[in-house]
């Protein structure tokens, strides 16, 4: 039975009774708030492996929690509930801080399969936090503080950066597969746009890749993509780097989901 204790920020009573029963049934630690402030306070006072944080809330939205959240420097994984299922709306989601989200209607077997997901990478991530630097050719990262550098410079990464450079990190120097890196960055049970890793991609290699030092990240057409040191990194007529695309729009929805028993 696991002990991992669990928060569920929703406003709707039903569905917070509902998800709280199932979760103790599952031998979780469920505490239970209707609102934003009400999880915020609960973050602050105590300890949490997991937050259920629902979109839609009385006060304030599920995306500005997770902005308060990782502006304050709280790495607790979150889990969004939303309705919301248009590409752009899910990618403010994970900009702002979300772990991983789940789209309403949902199943309980698919809720619990992605909380035992994320909670696994979580134990993961602790029992390496304390260990040595990562890094690949000028790029380090310090896993113990969450700080990027590339020759010597400070560099601002997301949440999602983040984890798709520490990703490419750990398969430094061979190709890691498309498939394998959204497994590890988005979720083993990740329905999204197939463009998604893609935009990511390209904001990484933006912050990575200035003009006048070598490209880092490689792609391996038809498989996926590798870290390593390549050649410097084309600029236009102008000397700047070509503009960065708009998020992609969907070409079509992700599969639907069973209601919730």
């Amino acid at each position: 039975m696991s002990t991992s204790r669990l928060l569920i920020v929703e406003d709707d009573p039903r569905m917070r009774t509902f998800l709280a029963g199932e979760l103790n049934c599952e031998g979780y630690n469920v505490s239970e708030a209707e609102d934003g402030q009400g999880a915020l306070m609960h973050l602050r006072d105590a300890n949490t492996d997991l937050v259920l944080l629902d979109w839609t809330l009385p006060d304030f939205s599920g995306v500005e929690i997770c902005r308060r959240l990782r502006s304050s420097g709280d790495i607790t994984p979150v889990l969004m509930l939303t309705c919301h299922d248009d590409i752009r709306d899910r990618v403010e989601a994970l900009d702002s801080g979300a772990d991983d989200y789940i789209l309403k209607p949902f199943s309980i077997e698919e809720l619990l399969a992605r909380i035992r997901a994320q909670l696994r990478r979580t134990a993961y991530w602790r029992g390496v936090a304390n260990s040595d630097l990562l890094s690949c050719a000028d790029v380090t990262v310090n896993t113990a503080t969450r700080e990027v550098t590339r020759a010597g410079e400070a560099i601002s990464l997301s949440v999602r950066e983040y984890d798709l450079l520490l990703c490419l990190l750990r398969g430094a120097g061979r190709v890691v597969a498309r498939e394998d890196i959204l497994r590890e960055v988005w979720g083993e049970n990740h329905f999204g746009d197939e463009n998604l890793l893609g935009v990511y991609i390209r904001y990484l290699r933006r912050k990575l890749e200035p003009e006048g030092l070598p490209t880092l990240i490689q792609t391996v057409r038809g498989v996926g993509f590798m870290l390593r040191e390549g050649e410097l990194r084309p600029s236009d007529a102008t000397g700047n780097q070509p503009p960065l695309p708009a998020h992609p729009q969907s070409k079509r929805s992700p599969p639907s989901l069973p209601s919730a028993p």
